[in-house]
C-alpha cells in the first residue's frame, strides 16, 4: 500500500487535501467494503505493484513513537458515547446550511407542490434513518417552506421467498422501530403501509390529501420498479423527488456511465468530495401538525405476523438502529481503526469497522462515518486514507455497477474477456464437485473454507478477505460459472446479514466473473479469472487458528 502524506494534517485541512491522500492509496484484493466489515471488495493490484516502484512509502514511526502511541492514546481516552453527544452538537450547529440541489433529481413532469396540499410524504424506501439523511431534511424543508404537515412511510414487502428471513426482518423493523420514536418526538407523522409502493402509495396520497413524494435512491431492479409503478399511477400534478441519501456524491453525478474499475471512476468522485462530504443540518422538531394522525405501529405484532424464515435467526453481535450503528462507529474509532492499515486483511485480528449492516439497512449514513473517521481518526496514521477508499471509492463503485448494469447478478453482466474465459473452460474438470446442499451445511474437504460458512451461518458475517476465497472457491467446486453465481448470491443473501446489497452482488461477481478487475494467468476452470488458494491463505494468517475457532469438530 502506498500513501503520500503532506506535512500539515489531512484532518484540519480542506477535503480536497486530505482527498488527494485517498488517490493515492491503493487496496490488495480486499473487498468493495472489507472495511465495514464482511463484505467483499475489489481491486486490481497488478498496477498498484508497478506504481510502488515510483511513489512515496509512508515511514514507519520510530520505535520511541511506537513506546509513546499507548501512553498518548490513555490520555486522551473518551467516555462512552462521546460520539453521540458529539454527532448531535455537530448537527446542531449546521443546522441553518443550505441543501445542494444536485442531490436530487425530478422524476415527475411537474416540479411544483400541488395546491391545496395537505402535507407533503417522504417515503422512505433504502435509508432507514431520521438524522443524516438528505432525502428527509429536504422532504421537511419543503414541507416547511409550504407550511405543511410532514408525513414519512415505509412501504413492507415481504417476497415468498428463502432469502426472507428473520435475521433480516428483524434488523430492519427493530431499526424502523426506532425511526417511529424519532419521528413522533419530532411532530413527523410515520405510516407503516404493507405492500410496494406502486401498489399502496398512490390511494395513500390521494387519500390524505399530499402535494409531493419525496423518496430515497436504490440501484437494484425490485426498487427501481416500485419507484416506475409509482411513476405510472401518481396523478400527474404531484411532483415526485428522489433523493440520494445513501452516497455520499449522488450516483448520478459522480459518473453518467457503467465505469470499468476503481481506477477508473476514483478521480471523479474524489474532485466531487469537496463539494459533497459535508457536514449534515439538523432535522428538527416539525412546527406544523396533521389534521390526522398516523396509526401507531405494533412492532413487536407486525414482525410476529411476517411470513419470514425463522431458522436464520438474528446475530448477537448487531444491535440494530440509528444508536447502535453511531455506538459501534465509536468502538471502531477508539479501538480498531488504528489496526485496519496493516492488519483489515487478517480475519483473526479485530481490524475491521463492523458498520456494513447498519450501513445496508441505512441506519447510519456512510458520510457521516466518513466524517467521523476523519475528524476522530487523527492517531490512526495510514488507515484513515485507506478506510476512507473502501467505504467511498469502492462502496459507490457498487451503486454506478448495479445502476447502470442491468445484468448485475448474472454471468451475462461480466465484461466480455471474462464471459469468453469462462465459456473456454466451463467443461474443464472440476478437482471437487459439491450440491448447494453441501455448501450450505458446509460439508466439504476444506476447513477454512468450512469454518467461513459456518461464521457466516451462524453470525450473520464473514470477513472480506475469506468472503472473497469462500466465492471463488464455489466457482471451483461447483458445475459451471452460472451455478456457482447462482449460489454464491443466495448463501450471501441468505445468511449475511448485509446481503442483498449492491456490495454483495459485485462482490460474488468479482470474484467470480472479474467485474473491477483484469485477466490474470490463464489455469484450468478459472481460465483468466484471478485465482485465490489455501497455500495463499496460509501466507497471508494464522489459519490453524480460524478453523480451530470456526470449523466445529461436528462439521
Amino acid at each position: 500500500m502506498l500513501h503520500c502524506f503532506c506535512r500539515s494534517s489531512p484532518f484540519s485541512s480542506s477535503p480536497r487535501l486530505y482527498l488527494r491522500l485517498v488517490i493515492h492509496n491503493r487496496q490488495r484484493p480486499g473487498s468493495v467494503f472489507s472495511c465495514l466489515t464482511n463484505s467483499f471488495t475489489s481491486e486490481n493490484t497488478m498496477a498498484d505493484k508497478k506504481r510502488k516502484a515510483t511513489s512515496a512509502v509512508a515511514k514507519e514511526p520510530s520505535a520511541k513513537q511506537q513506546k509513546l502511541a499507548p501512553m498518548k492514546e490513555e490520555k486522551t481516552q473518551r467516555a462512552a458515547g462521546w460520539l453521540q453527544e458529539l454527532v448531535r452538537q455537530q448537527r446542531t450547529e449546521k443546522k441553518e446550511m443550505k441543501f445542494n440541489k444536485k442531490r436530487l433529481r425530478f422524476l415527475s413532469d411537474t416540479q411544483k407542490i400541488k395546491q391545496g396540499s395537505e402535507g407533503v410524504l417522504y417515503w422512505m424506501s433504502r435509508d432507514h434513518r431520521v438524522q443524516d439523511n438528505w432525502a428527509m431534511i429536504y422532504a421537511q424543508r419543503l414541507a416547511l417552506k409550504e407550511d405543511l404537515p410532514l408525513h414519512v412511510c415505509v412501504c413492507l414487502v415481504v417476497p415468498k421467498s428463502e432469502l426472507s428471513t428473520l435475521r433480516h426482518y428483524s434488523f430492519m423493523l427493530k431499526g424502523l422501530e426506532e425511526v417511529e420514536k424519532k419521528c413522533k418526538h419530532l411532530g413527523i407523522q410515520f405510516h407503516l403501509l404493507h405492500g410496494s409502493g406502486g401498489e399502496v402509495l398512490p390511494g395513500f396520497v390521494s387519500d390524505r390529501g399530499l402535494g409531493a413524494v419525496v423518496t430515497d435512491f436504490s440501484p437494484l431492479r425490485e426498487p427501481l420498479q416500485w419507484l416506475e409503478d409509482l411513476k405510472k399511477k401518481l396523478p400527474k400534478d404531484i411532483p415526485l423527488i428522489q433523493v440520494d441519501a445513501h452516497n455520499i456524491v449522488p450516483c448520478w453525478v459522480a459518473s453518467p456511465k457503467l465505469e470499468y474499475s476503481a481506477r477508473t471512476i476514483r478521480g471523479k468522485i474524489t474532485n466531487l468530495l469537496p463539494e459533497f462530504l459535508t457536514d449534515f443540518p439538523l432535522v428538527g422538531k416539525h412546527p406544523y401538525t396533521a389534521t390526522r394522525t398516523a396509526k401507531p405501529v405494533d412492532w413487536a405484532e407486525t414482525l410476529a405476523s411476517l411470513q419470514v424464515d425463522r431458522t436464520v435467526g438474528e446475530p448477537e453481535w448487531a444491535k440494530p438502529g440509528t444508536k447502535a450503528g453511531i455506538a459501534m462507529l465509536e468502538s471502531f474509532i477508539d479501538v480498531r481503526l488504528k489496526m485496519f492499515g496493516t492488519q483489515r486483511n487478517d480475519p483473526n485480528a479485530a481490524a475491521l469497522s463492523q458498520l456494513s449492516p447498519w450501513i445496508r439497512f441505512g441506519h447510519l449514513s456512510a458520510q457521516r462515518v466518513a466524517l467521523q473517521v476523519q475528524r476522530s481518526g487523527k492517531n490512526a496514521g495510514q488507515s484513515v486514507p485507506s478506510f476512507i477508499e473502501e467505504l467511498v471509492v469502492r462502496r459507490e463503485l457498487t451503486d454506478n455497477f448495479c445502476f447502470y448494469n442491468k445484468k448485475y447478478d448474472s454471468v451475462e453482466g461480466a465484461y466480455e474477456w471474462a464471459q469468453k474465459t469462462l465459456k473456454d473452460h466451463a467443461k474443464d474438470k472440476r478437482p471437487y464437485l459439491y450440491t448447494r446442499e453441501q455448501l450450505e451445511k458446509a460439508k466439504t474437504h476444506d476447513k477454512l473454507w468450512n469454518g467461513a460458512q459456518y461464521q457466516m451461518v451462524s453470525e450473520g458475517k464473514m470477513h472480506g478477505f475469506l468472503r472473497m476465497y469462500w466465492a471463488k472457491k464455489i466457482l471451483e467446486w461447483t458445475s459451471s460459472p452460472e451455478e456457482a453465481l447462482s449460489i454464491a448470491l443466495y448463501l450471501n443473501d441468505r445468511y449475511e446479514l448485509d446481503g442483498q446489497d449492491p456490495n454483495g452482488f459485485v462482490g460474488c461477481m468479482w470474484s467470480i466473473c472479474g467485474i473491477h478487475d483484469q485477466g490474470w494467468a490463464e489455469r484450468p476452470v478459472f481460465g483468466k479469472i484471478r485465482y485465490m488458494n489455501y497455500k495463499g491463505c496460509l501466507r497471508k494468517f494464522d489459519v490453524a487458528r480460524f478453523e480451530r475457532k470456526y470449523c466445529p469438530k461436528n462439521l
